[in-house]
């Protein structure tokens, strides 16, 4: 007898997963509703072990040609809302949809949909088959929004979701594209100096014989240990970014670095503060729609991507589900500024505390957009100490022997 294995949620709203034994998938629905679990997917043991396989050999995503931008996302978020909104039936929404997206994967993805709605499943089920693509808060949302008849609504606050996070990644790149470009030109400025500058003027000082300063000796150091050893430093430079690309994948690797970057000098507050917006914003929308309070912050701590913050967030929704209020869950976590926590209290107090979360993303966004438009004058004196600092050392390096020569020779 063949084995299922099924996705699906109990009467309190919680995922469950497990496997059964049975003839078909239509025995497993039948078995799943007797125990009260709402299935969201079914599917053979062996068509899953042969789809992880087969995603883990694709080799457009592992290029990166496949991958779904946000562009797509909104924009299939918005056709979809106009659709429903109009009365289109969602299946037609669907063909409608793969057939005019450009998105190679997305278009993949609705084709299959479609083929599962043909097959008399839900959009919900279908879109959690494709969990690369559609996050867990994406498919709870679409799930509300169809038992509640307010799809259109669903697929509305999705699009201002995620058109909220593409805005604040583009400030975040405006605000990074100076420093960048001044850190590349110093790594190429390092680069030439020793490749071709400092060579020159160290074989004019080696004839001339001259009693070097110790700037100079560093630099000629520097320069023989760049010409000597780069092959080998760039075995290392390679063999370095892949072992780091490795261990910030592993789960103890991901959880050190998503810790130690919300400490980072300068930009730690900008990433933190975006986090917190992403969370406010994401777990009002899930109030809104309905859900349980404890199986909504299980979703958006997917949502906040950051295994650090996530942690966070499990523990606030394991201090609720012992009986404390939402403020002392937060004032636990250690994660909101007092502002935030007394928004938080007045939202419990006066039972809106959907409205209050956004009026926190609000604030957290208010918070980001200060930062960053401060974040290029915060980064210019350290540049500038950098730079000046280079320029010292070359000019100490260089021009204070070229000086004694000239002085030895004015002497004689």
């Amino acid at each position: 007898m063949p084995t299922f294995k099924y996705i699906g949620r109990d009467a309190n709203g919680s995922q469950v997963t497990g496997t059964i034994e049975a003839d078909n998938s239509a025995v497993v629905a039948e078995q799943l509703s007797r125990k009260r679990i709402i299935p969201i997917s079914i599917e053979s043991e062996k068509k899953a072990t042969a789809a992880v396989g087969a995603n883990n050999i694709d080799i457009g995503d592992l290029l990166g040609f496949n991958q779904v931008s946000l562009d797509d996302l909104i924009v299939f978020c918005r056709q979809m809302y106009a659709l429903v909104k109009s009365g289109v039936p969602i299946l037609r929404a669907i063909n409608g949809m793969a057939e005019s997206s450009t998105s190679v994967k997305l278009k993949s993805a609705l084709i299959d949909i479609s083929a599962q709605l043909e097959g008399g499943f839900p959009l919900s089920t279908a879109m959690h088959k494709h969990p690369k693509l559609f996050t867990p808060l994406f498919v709870s949302l679409v799930h509300v929004g169809e038992n509640t008849g307010n799809l259109d609504d669903a697929f509305l606050k999705l699009a201002g979701y995620f058109e909220r996070e593409q805005e604040t990644r583009k400030r975040i790149k405006t605000a990074l594209r100076y420093p960048s470009f001044v850190l590349i030109a110093l790594v190429a400025a390092l680069v030439i100096l020793n490749i071709f500058v400092i060579p020159t003027f160290a074989n004019m000082f080696s004839r001339l014989g001259a009693d070097l300063p110790w700037a100079t000796k560093m630099l000629i150091a520097s320069s023989n240990f760049f010409l000597n050893y780069w092959p080998h430093m760039l075995i290392a430079s390679v063999v370095g970014f892949f072992s780091l690309r490795h261990y910030l994948k592993t789960s103890a690797g991901m959880y050190f670095w998503d810790k130690r970057k919300l400490k980072l000098p300068v930009v730690g507050g900008v990433i933190e503060r975006s986090i917190l917006s992403r969370f406010a914003h994401s777990f009002a929308i899930i109030l809104r729609a309905g859900v349980p309070m404890t199986t909504g912050l299980t979703l958006v701590a997917d949502a906040v991507d950051n295994t650090y913050m996530r942690d966070k967030i499990v523990s606030m929704r394991a201090n609720i589900e012992s009986g404390e209020s939402l403020l002392r869950a937060a004032v636990t976590s250690t994660l909101f500024t007092p502002l935030v926590l007394q928004m938080i209290a007045v939202g419990e107090e006066t039972g809106r505390v959907d409205e209050l979360l956004a009026e926190v993303g609000d604030y957290y966004e208010r918070e980001v957009d200060y930062e960053l438009s401060t974040l290029t004058a915060r980064i210019e004196p350290i540049m500038i100490a950098i730079v000046a600092g280079m320029v010292l050392i070359l000019a100490l390096g260089i021009f204070t022997p070229m000086w004694d020569m000239m002085s030895a020779f004015q002497g004689k």
